[in-house]
């Protein structure tokens, strides 16, 4: 019986997995070429970490490796150091090709002579070549490749008379697997790298997702509910690494061997995945969005009164999308935006940097203080309790504050007051046994704060605010999102430097949407300057 596996490349042996067939059958198409008597294409295969890139081209390299009309030569460059040399790169090159043809081919080490390597002197037929890992090299390394490798083409190119098997150069195709480097986004000079196509391997569709599940259930005879695979979708997105942690989880190592898979122990394996289990996917995410300057974007990316165009040459995005931090989402297909990968991803960085920055709240109230305005035995006034967070900031800013980040303008990110309000509601709620825990329900421009206590749910949508027409937006977010979660009341917490009493009695007024049947609180929290 098969495993999910979220460790290396899966074995499709023994391992639960998307065959991608559309994918894999396109590749293959671009390496054999439409006419391969012409020869086939120059591709480079991306995507982010973790989605599966090297897993699919070693499908196409099978399928490669049973036609008798090509030599494929795979060739892994991880292990090549990044500050090797051409000339040593090309030698790692030379001598891969020529163990696994079983040919003597020597000297062939520096850019002069790589090109040689492909000539009919030195090969029998036809070459298809992959290089996986090819970003590791140095921006350097690449470029004197691409350029070696673009003369290699047009050379071809120029001799269209002849089979591929005839022309003076016998590079049929090649496939540089990488992240990033490959399509020249970090070369200053510029790409000379221009004759490629394109393959970007995206995450896992529903559809794929939901397929592996299946294919466990037929294996298993252990049902899993509906529920959870959409709900496993949901916070991963389809992300290969992360969709296939969670179903080692929840088969494996929290499987109680029950008759179905259910809701709880989803609820069981997301609480131990987001607070007790290491998972290097996930940490690597983590390391990548706490780097600077790349951390101000994340920050940033938390903000709730606008949204970030998505552009793949801003060198800042292309990182965050390319390390699995960011994503993009697209408004009428012409509008694209920018927005965390996955709800998961969103919550470990969202519970890491309000961690990071306000582990210790300090006093809260004091030990004889009336707290009934606030909280009973039954229930809790959220008005209250944000108006209560408001005074504690407000009072405790200079130190609570002092080492915040601080955008380009010296102000501090917008973020960090959601992080704190967080934290203090966390620590409000434990001694009294309450509970609390964020939701993204868009990935970005939306924060809400669920907080259960004594049976009883409630939720607190988190904006900035910033004018009226963004007051009416938000009123109108908050309610769908409560018809969501099945509430009839929901507060709305407007972050704003300072309010006067005259247009706090304006603007907090209860909003009634009658057609959801239900009514929105909106309370102003002054944070007072941002300075």
């Amino acid at each position: 019986m098969r495993k999910f596996s979220s460790y290396g490349s899966v074995d499709t042996e023994l391992h639960y997995y998307a065959p991608r067939k559309k994918l894999s059958e396109r590749a293959y198409s671009q390496l054999i070429g439409e006419n391969p008597d012409k020869g086939g294409h120059y591709i480079t295969a991306w995507g982010p970490r973790q989605t599966g890139k090297t897993w699919l081209m070693q499908q196409v390299l099978f399928r490669l490796q049973e036609d008798e009309r090509f030599d494929v030569v795979p060739i892994v460059l991880q292990t090549i150091p990044e500050e090797r040399d051409i000339n040593g790169v090309i030698r790692y090159i030379s001598a891969d090709i020529a163990k696994v043809l079983n040919k003597p081919v020597k000297g062939i080490d520096t850019p002069e002579t790589f090109e040689a390597l492909f000539s009919r002197e030195t090969l029998d037929k036809p070459l298809i070549l992959i290089l996986d890992e090819f970003d590791n090299l140095s921006e350097k390394v690449i470029a004197g490749l691409v350029k070696a490798f673009r003369n290699i083409y047009i050379r071809r190119q120029n001799q269209a008379g002849k089979t591929s098997g005839e022309k003076d150069y016998l590079l049929h195709s090649l496939a540089l697997i990488g992240v990033r480097a490959v399509l020249g986004i970090e070369n200053v000079t510029g790409s000379p790298f221009n004759v490629q196509r394109s393959l970007h391997i995206p995450n896992l569709t529903f559809d794929e997702t939901a397929g592996m599940f299946k294919w466990y259930e037929q294996e298993s005879g252990q049902k899993i509910e509906a529920d959870v695979v959409e709900r496993l979708f949901y916070e991963t997105q389809g992300q290969p690494g992360l969709t296939c942690w969670f179903g080692e989880l929840l088969t494996e190592t929290f499987n109680e061997n029950n008759p179905a898979v259910t809701m709880r122990d989803f609820e069981i394996v997301y609480a131990a995945a987001l607070d007790l289990l290491p998972n290097n996917n996930i940490l690597n995410i983590i390391s990548k969005a706490r780097q600077e300057p790349y951390k101000q974007l994340v920050l940033e990316m938390f903000k709730t009164d606008a949204k970030i165009p998505f552009r793949y040459d801003d060198s800042m995005i292309n990182f965050l999308y390319m390390n699995g931090v960011a994503d993009w989402e697209s408004v009428d297909k012409t509008r694209h935006y920018l927005k965390f990968s996955s709800p998961f991803a969103q919550r470990r960085l969202f519970n890491c940097f309000a961690n990071d920055l306000f582990r210790d709240t300090g006093k809260l109230y004091e030990p004889f203080e009336d707290l009934s305005n606030v909280i009973t035995a039954e229930s809790l006034n959220m008005k209250n309790l944000l108006l209560r967070f408001q005074d504690y900031l407000l009072k405790n800013r200079d130190w609570l504050l002092k080492n915040a980040p601080r955008r380009g303008d010296l102000r501090i990110y917008e973020a960090v007051y959601h992080f704190n309000l967080y934290m203090y509601l966390q620590a409000f709620l434990r001694s009294r046994k309450g509970e609390v825990y964020p939701e993204f329900p868009t990935g970005n421009g939306q924060i809400d704060l669920i907080i259960k206590y004594k049976g009883r749910t409630y939720g607190v949508e988190v904006k900035s605010y910033t004018d009226k027409p963004g007051y009416d937006e938000a009123l109108d977010q908050a309610a769908r999102y409560a018809e969501k979660l099945g509430l009839v009341e929901i507060t709305l917490a407007l972050f704003i430097e300072a309010v006067d009493d005259d247009n706090r009695n304006k603007y907090e007024v209860l909003y009634s949407d009658t057609k959801r049947g239900v009514t929105v609180r909106p309370v102003f929290v002054e944070i007072g300057s941002r300075a």
